[in-house]
């Protein structure tokens, strides 16, 4: 693999851990990851050791590596960080959108719009997870950007799941277009509201899960 041989390991592990090729909990055999990637030992321990501190993989006592199973209530958690760090995000770029930078998120919208039109759900997965990326570059402010996308690739698998499970892009696409209706009118208030609705109603969504994985009715749960 070109350049540095360890990063070229850690993204390719990474994105076969995100794309669901590696399942929660399945063990990651550091034979297997020389033979699949073309690297040592050495680089596919110190890969995997990378992806621990990313928090994608744990290391088990005499057992090794595997896929770290991220739970409903960790899920949530995380998602709490990000309403946090995603509704400063969305205030930045309002402050700081070009016209240009509006124009392509309006066009992501659109297809946003489309993709629920034509119950295209994968499709509508990727829409959002570039719509969110493109809001942080927007926002311009590394440290933040760097912990929300390590954060969504621990969410990955849940997004799934919420979004195939029923009709959470009906609920979320207006959502969406709230969000970038502010940071398009260049209202870094309304922005961050927007944003902070849109993830608060996602913490709701897990929490329904993880009420429904328990056996709890739902209509018990206070909020």
């Amino acid at each position: 693999m070109p350049g540095d041989p360890k990063l070229a390991v850690v993204e390719a592990v990474r994105a076969a851990i995100v794309q669901g090729e590696y399942a929660p909990n399945q063990r990651l055999i550091e034979t297997d990851l020389c033979e699949r990637f073309g690297t040592s030992r050495f680089i596919a321990r110190a890969a995997l050791q990378e992806l621990s501190a990313r928090g994608l993989v744990e290391f088990q006592p005499n057992k090794g590596a595997r896929v770290r199973n991220i739970s409903v209530d960790e899920a949530i958690e995380i998602t709490e960080i990000r309403r946090l760090l995603e509704g400063h995000a969305a205030a930045r770029a309002a402050d700081r959108v070009t016209d240009a930078q509006a124009a392509g998120l309006r066009a992501v919208i659109a297809d946003m719009q489309a993709a629920v039109e034509r119950s295209e759900l994968l499709r509508y997965i990727d829409l959002n997870t570039r719509l969110h990326g493109t809001i942080r570059d927007i926002s311009a402010h590394q440290v933040s950007a760097r912990v929300l996308a390590q954060l969504h690739d621990q969410m990955v698998r849940h997004h799934f799941i919420l979004a195939l499970g029923g009709n959470r892009p009906a609920v979320s696409l207006p959502q969406h277009e709230a969000i970038v209706l502010a940071i398009t009118a260049r209202d870094p208030a309304a922005a961050e509201r927007a944003m902070h609705e849109h993830l608060q109603s996602v913490i709701e969504a897990l929490q329904d899960l993880a009420v429904a994985g328990a056996g709890i009715p739902a209509a018990t749960v206070t909020r």
